[in-house]
């Protein structure tokens, strides 16, 4: 039976009495092996990608792809992701602040940064929808691919294909983590974490969000800027 106790040196036991690796606690050290799982995964489809782009004659720019912001006339190459980028951004440092709340015991703090944390999640999301719904508009689309490459030539369907598989799947991962924080909401305002005296599951939210955040730098270093 596994479980989870802590000694008089103030070490982490765990699955009958033995110290964990680096004094980690077991649910964190769980969440660690996940992040590395689905790192791999992440990883897959990237270097798929890689591979598949820098053995193709030509490619799309990016530049006149992603040149438009949904409402707005004009050209704005890489406006509306960078907007994106940054509102993620902002939402990782939130969660921070949420993560080093719970370790003051600071329920209102707590609270305040999942909240702002949760709303970056959901505007991310939605411009994600939006910039979804302006390319299905081009003609862009699984299969699709309207975008001519940097030769003038047509473009092949793979860099669609792969654009709405990463992202979509990054997109899944961002719903999710708004999920967990909306969870991890609900709990701290019940004082679920007060009763303990310990807001560690925040802190494995936490972890998980700012996997999700650095997971966007690569996707979007592979399809906005190469």
């Amino acid at each position: 039976m596994s479980t989870s106790t802590v000694s008089n040196s103030g070490k982490i036991k765990w699955w009958g009495g033995r110290i964990s690796p680096a004094n980690v606690e077991y649910g964190k050290l769980m969440m660690w092996f996940f992040l590395i799982s689905d790192a791999l995964t992440f990883g897959a489809f990237l270097i798929s990608y890689g591979t598949t782009r820098f053995a193709t004659a030509s490619w799309p720019d990016p530049n006149k792809v992603f040149n438009a912001v949904p409402g707005l006339e004009g050209h704005y190459p890489l406006v509306y992701v960078s907007i994106m980028t940054f509102i993620l951004i902002v939402s990782s440092v939130t969660m921070v602040l949420a993560v080093q709340a719970g370790q003051r015991l600071d329920k209102k703090a707590v609270v305040i940064n999942l909240v702002l944390t949760i709303i970056g999640g959901l505007m991310f999301v939605g411009c994600q929808a939006l910039e979804w719904i302006h390319l299905h508009h081009e003609g862009a689309w699984w299969g699709r691919n309207p975008f001519l490459n940097y030769d003038g030539t047509a473009a092949s369907p793979n860099f669609t294909n792969y654009f709405f598989t990463i992202t979509g799947f990054h997109g899944f991962h961002v719903s999710t983590g708004i999920l967990i924080n909306i969870i991890m909401l609900i709990m701290t305002l019940c004082g679920t974490f007060d009763k303990r005296k310990s807001y560690l599951m925040i802190e494995k939210a936490g972890l998980y969000w700012h996997f999700v955040d650095l997971v966007w730098v690569f996707v979007f270093t592979c399809f906005y800027l190469i």
